[in-house]
């Protein structure tokens, strides 16, 4: 089964829903699974040195510190349900995602899904700048990428293109916020839902026999800066 992902590295309910998708994989009994990864940019305007997190946040969402923290709030209960740590008091930076995308569509296929776990990781929990080189080199090599041959490329104008490229792509066509899980080009599921909707899905999507596409939609996402509602419901 083939299974796409869009995503962004700045979304929390981008890895809450990760989490339940590769929870509900684990109890998959059917056809091998396959995953393809795809950035989509929610603010490709943050430099590489970011912006102050909780102002920016304040700026993107027009609410009062109050109403940011108790936003924060419910989302780290909920991603402490899925077994996510979600430490929004420590991070410091809103971040540009675009070089840590670019990382992982330079990894080999077999390193790029715990790749993604550690880019998560890496700003959720541990505050990291992944608009800087270095500090995503060094989560490469933390997870045995051999960044030594990535190097050269990551940051390259050509590679920054096409991550940006493939973000505009996803917009083009129709998709307006993340995490969206797509099962082999049959079932789309929007948002951060549950491991039984993703369970469904897997199975729906096993046994359509038709290219129609069925639509799982009105969960937690992230959009775009100039969309409304970051984890808006």
């Amino acid at each position: 089964m083939l299974i796409d992902i869009f995503h962004d590295f700045a979304c929390p309910w981008c890895w809450i829903g990760k989490k339940h998708l590769f929870d509900a994989i684990a109890q998959w009994h059917g056809e091998a699974v396959r995953i393809r990864w795809h950035p989509f940019l929610l603010d490709n305007s943050i430099p590489p040195e970011g912006y102050e997190f909780r102002s920016f946040m304040q700026a993107r969402k027009g609410i009062e510190a109050v109403a940011l923290q108790q936003m924060f709030d419910r989302t780290r209960q909920v991603g402490e349900r899925a077994g996510v740590k979600l430490d929004f008091n420590q991070i410091s930076l809103a971040v540009n995602t675009t070089l840590a995308h670019q990382l992982v569509a330079l990894t080999p296929e077999d390193l790029k899904t715990t790749l993604v776990e550690a880019i998560y990781q890496a700003y959720f929990e541990r505050n990291l700048n992944l608009g800087d080189r270095e500090t995503l080199i060094s989560i490469g090599d933390s997870v045995g990428v051999n960044t030594n041959k990535l190097r050269n490329f990551l940051g390259s104008h050509a590679l920054v293109n096409s991550v940006i490229a493939e973000s505009t792509f996803a917009r083009l066509n129709g998709i307006t916020s993340v995490p969206l899980f797509i099962f082999n080009n049959k079932v789309r599921v929007d948002g951060s839902h549950s491991v039984e909707v993703f369970k469904q899905a897997m199975t729906r999507a096993a046994l359509m026999e038709k290219s129609n596409l069925s639509e799982v939609v009105g969960a937690h996402s992230c959009a775009p800066v100039r969309e409304s509602g970051v984890g808006s419901r």
